[in-house]
């Protein structure tokens, strides 16, 4: 299943060498994060979310011909205010 997703996330982006995939096991299942390159996640969901929902649809439909449950998730740091190391943004003062 990973060979699957990082073979399609590759193949979407310009740069398929920041594509990182990690798998966590979940109660019944597993859960899959995809990582990219801040400017391809746009790439990745897609028009109106079309893209990662295709994406879901194959993970899950793999997935429940072997009995499991999965679940993809795309990561996306430009939507973490505040990143490991990178000090907070200080308000202007009034």
């Amino acid at each position: 299943m990973t060979g699957l997703i990082e073979y399609i996330a590759k193949a979407l982006v310009d740069r398929p060498e920041e594509v990182q995939l990690r798998v966590s096991d979940l109660e019944g299942g597993k859960i899959y994060e995809l990582k990219v390159a801040p400017e391809d996640v746009g790439k990745v969901i897609g028009r109106d979310g079309r893209t990662v929902n295709a994406l879901r649809t194959l993970v899950a439909s793999v997935a429940s011909r072997t009995g499991e449950k999965a679940r993809l998730e795309i990561l996306d740091d430009r939507r973490n205010a505040a990143l490991p190391g990178v000090p907070a943004p200080v308000p202007p003062a009034p």
